[in-house]
């Protein structure tokens, strides 16, 4: 069953239920870092996340995230499995606590909660616009939004810090963990209030065959569907 909705602005969505739209600017915010490639690289570091973006057509993996406060208490740990293709989809799931999924097949956005029986939609270009997550659509690459500084080595990962170019971004740092295959084990978001992200990957699969039903949501029967604009 649709439920229409009043036309709300991004920062009202956040207030009226921020945590679906918190997880849904972080999941796409992951996807742009993962798929959106370097105009040059500068350092190794970056060389080897260049040829991972420039190679990388779809990645999947497992991934635990837990969420601090801005006092650094932790919030709460998710874990759960993504699957990523270009240009612009995503399949996130999480699994535990409760299950939660989020879709996006390039035009739409749905988020599902069986345990409400509620799903909502939102037009992907109407969530992205004005966030990092926006290069996806449009198809810039992550170094035109963001400065791309080496952070030395931490163990067996090499890191790097990305940098918003605009003062008004949504997140105030990214920090990002590379093996030296270039593939990504650990993604930490920063948003301006001091909010932190920690996203741990692993079983991180590269150019697997994905299904394109994969990215598509259908509700299922008794499941209320709210419409935002």
């Amino acid at each position: 069953m649709f439920i229409g909705a009043p036309a709300l602005s991004f920062h009202t969505l956040q207030q009226s239920c921020p945590l679906p739209v918190v997880m849904i600017r972080i999941a796409v915010a992951a996807v742009l870092c993962l798929c959106s490639p370097l105009t040059f690289a500068a350092s190794e570091a970056q060389a080897r996340l260049q040829r991972f973006l420039t190679e990388v057509q779809t990645l999947s993996a497992r991934f635990e995230q837990t969420q601090y406060d801005e006092h650094g208490a932790v919030l709460g740990t998710r874990s759960g499995e993504f699957v990523l293709a270009r240009p612009g989809r995503f399949y996130w799931r999480y699994d535990l606590p409760y299950e939660q999924l989020m879709i996006c097949d390039g035009k739409q956005i749905w988020n599902y909660e069986p345990d409400l029986a509620q799903a909502t939609v939102r037009d992907a270009d109407a969530v992205l616009r004005d966030t990092p997550a926006s290069l996806l659509a449009q198809g810039e690459r992550l170094d035109a939004r963001f400065v791309i500084i080496d952070a030395g080595r931490e163990g067996d990962s090499e890191k790097l810090r990305l940098e918003p170019r605009t003062a008004d971004a949504d997140i105030r740092l990214i920090e990002l963990w590379l093996q030296a295959s270039g593939v990504p084990v650990r993604m930490r978001f920063h948003d301006p209030l001091g909010g932190v992200s920690d996203i741990r990957f692993e079983h991180v699969q590269r150019n697997l065959r994905v299904d394109s039903r994969r990215f598509r949501f259908t509700p299922p029967a008794g499941v209320d569907v709210v419409q935002l604009d």
